[in-house]
């Protein structure tokens, strides 16, 4: 059915959502899937190539989902884009780019002399 006359518009309908897997929004699904195979991969490594007890592998090898889940849970799920960057950015370099409450004189307006002010020049 390609006629010249019809006109092909193309539609950003469906480009608002990343999609939900297990509740999770976007991609966030595969950070878990990464930490439960990191985890069952240092399972091994300890209880069977290391011979650890079974309860100090599994205390060991909950580290990368306990990790995992942490970061998707607290600074990814239901936050807006960019939320975990602006997290780090602040507690390394501090305030972002805005006012300071604590910088700010006390009163702003009443200055004794205002930088514009000309009359001492005349």
């Amino acid at each position: 059915m390609n006629t010249p006359d019809m006109r092909f518009t193309e539609t950003n309908s469906a480009d608002d959502s990343a999609g939900r897997t297990w509740g999770l929004d976007g991609n966030l699904f595969w950070f878990i899937a990464g930490g439960a195979f990191a985890s069952v991969i240092i399972l091994l490594v300890c209880f069977s190539a290391m011979r650890m007890s079974l309860f100090t592998s599994l205390l060991i090898a909950a580290l990368p989902l306990l990790v995992c889940a942490i970061y998707v849970f607290a600074f990814r799920q239901g936050k807006p884009a960019g939320y975990d960057v602006d997290c780090l950015d602040f507690w390394l370099s501090g305030a972002g780019f805005g006012p300071n409450p604590q910088k700010q004189p006390q009163r702003p307006l009443c200055l004794s002399k205002r930088p514009t002010d000309i009359s001492s020049m005349i």
